[in-house]
C-alpha cells in the first residue's frame, strides 16, 4: 500500500468526523463562492446599466432614490419635473445628450417608459422583431418583458397604475406591441417602451395641453456630459434650481455598494467562522486519531518508513480533506446562484453568471487548502517525533 492509499484508508476509518469536516468545509466555502458570485454579477450589472449616464435630473428628494429609479428602474421616483426643463437642458452647452423618462405603469410588473428612440440606442439595443414605436400608444417591449408574458408585435396589453404588478387597470387605453428588442443584458430587457405621448394620453387625456403655459411633465432626465468641464459644474448648476435635483449613478452607487458591503461582509465572516470550525474540528480529529494510531505508526516506522513518511501520510490526510471540502463548497455555490436564479425572475442573470468561474475562488480554495495544512502541522510533528521502541513495547 502506498503512503497516500494509506492516507485515504485512514480517512475512511472515521467516517462520521471525515464527513463533517467535509460538509464544515463545503458551507464555508459555498457560502463564501456565492457571495462572490452576486458581489460580482451585481456590480457587473449596475456597472453597465449606468454606463453613459454621467447625471440624472429629476424631482427634489434622494439622489440615490432618483438613481434607483431612472438607472436601475429599482424604486419609485420622488415625483415629477417640468416637460420645459428637458429643452432647457438641451440647449445647456455642457449637455451632450438629455434623455426623458416618464414613468407610472406597468404591465406584469415591468415598467412601461415613457421616452424618445434615443433611449433605446442609448443602451445599444436592436430589434429583433417588428419595428420602433413612432406613434402614440405604440410599445417596444425588452426580451425579458417578451419572454415572460408572451407579447409579440401585433398584441395589445392594458397598463396597470403603479409600477408592481397589481395595480388598477387603465382599461380604455390599449398599447400595441410593435417591436421587441434582442437581448442586451442591460436594463433595457426588462423594460416596455413607449413615447411620451403614450403616458401622458393615458393619464391626461387624448389632448396634449397647448405649448403656451405647457404643464406637462416628465420622471426624470438622464443626461451626458458634453466637456469634462461639466463634471465639476453641471450637477451644482442644476442643484441650484429650486424644482430640480442632479444626482450622479458613479457616487450614489459606490455609497450603495458600501451598504451592501455591510452585508456581503457580514455572511463572508460567517463564511469564514464555518471554514475555521471545519479547521478546527480537522485539527481534533487528527490529534485524536493521531493517539489511536500510535501503534499504527510505530509499526511503519519498525518496517522502514521515515520520520517524514508519517508527516506526510498525515497531511495528506488533512489536505485531502480540505481539498474535498473546498471542491463541494465551489459547486454548492455555483448550484445556489444557478438556483437562485431559476426561481427569482428578478435575478435571472445569475443563472448565467453561476457557471463562470472567478479569480477570487481560487484564492478561497488555496485559503481552504492552507488551514487542512494549518491543522495539520502539528499532529504531523508528533508524529515524527515517535518512540518507536516505547510504543511497541507499552502495547
Amino acid at each position: 500500500m502506498t503512503l497516500s492509499a494509506l492516507a485515504f484508508a485512514y480517512a475512511r476509518r472515521r467516517p462520521l468526523a471525515t464527513i463533517l469536516v467535509v460538509v464544515l468545509a463545503a458551507l464555508g466555502v459555498g457560502i463564501a463562492v456565492l457571495t462572490l458570485i452576486l458581489s460580482g454579477e451585481l456590480d457587473t450589472r449596475m456597472r453597465r446599466d449606468a454606463e453613459g449616464v454621467d447625471l440624472v435630473v429629476g424631482a427634489k428628494g434622494s439622489p440615490l432614490q432618483l438613481v434607483l429609479a431612472g438607472v436601475y428602474h429599482a424604486d419609485v421616483p420622488p415625483g415629477n419635473i417640468p416637460y420645459a426643463a428637458l429643452a432647457a437642458l438641451r440647449a445647456n452647452p455642457q449637455v451632450a445628450s438629455a434623455i426623458p423618462l416618464a414613468l407610472g405603469d406597468s404591465v406584469a410588473g415591468f415598467r412601461i417608459v415613457g421616452t424618445e428612440p434615443a433611449l433605446v440606442q442609448h443602451y445599444g439595443a436592436s430589434l429583433a422583431q417588428g419595428t420602433m414605436f413612432g406613434a402614440p400608444m405604440e410599445a417596444v417591449i425588452g426580451s425579458d418583458v417578451a419572454k415572460a408574458t408572451g407579447l409579440a408585435p401585433g398584441t395589445s396589453f392594458e397598463g396597470t397604475h403603479g409600477l408592481a404588478a397589481g395595480g388598477g387597470a387603465h382599461a380604455d387605453h390599449d398599447y400595441k406591441v410593435v417591436g421587441v428588442l434582442a437581448p442586451t443584458g442591460r436594463v433595457v430587457d426588462r423594460l416596455v417602451l413607449t413615447p411620451l405621448q403614450s403616458v401622458w394620453d393615458v393619464h391626461e387625456g387624448p389632448h396634449p395641453r397647448p405649448v403656451a403655459g405647457d404643464r406637462r411633465e416628465v420622471t426624470m432626465i438622464l443626461l451626458r456630459y458634453a466637456t469634462p468641464l461639466a463634471a465639476a459644474t453641471l450637477a451644482r448648476e442644476i442643484n441650484a434650481q429650486g424644482a430640480l435635483v442632479a444626482a450622479s449613478p458613479a457616487v450614489e452607487t459606490a455609497r450603495l455598494f458600501t451598504v451592501f458591503g455591510v452585508g456581503l461582509g457580514v455572511v463572508r465572516a460567517f463564511a469564514g467562522v464555518l471554514v475555521g470550525a471545519s479547521i478546527l474540528l480537522l485539527f481534533v480529529a487528527l490529534a485524536q486519531a493521531l493517539e489511536e494510531r500510535r501503534y499504527d505508526l510505530a509499526i511503519l516506522r519498525a518496517l522502514g518508513a521515515r520520520a517524514r513518511d508519517l508527516v506526510f501520510v498525515l497531511m495528506a490526510e488533512s489536505v485531502a480533506l480540505a481539498l474535498a471540502g473546498a471542491a463541494l463548497g465551489v459547486a454548492l455555490g455555483h448550484l445556489a446562484a444557478a438556483t437562485i436564479g431559476a426561481w427569482l425572475p428578478a435575478a435571472a442573470p445569475l443563472a448565467g453568471a453561476a457557471w463562470r468561474l472567478t479569480g477570487d475562488e481560487g484564492l478561497v480554495v488555496v485559503l481552504a487548502v492552507a488551514g487542512g495544512i494549518l491543522a495539520a502541522c502539528w499532529p504531523a510533528w508528533r508524529a515524527s517525533r515517535l518512540d518507536v521502541a516505547a510504543t511497541l513495547s507499552d502495547s
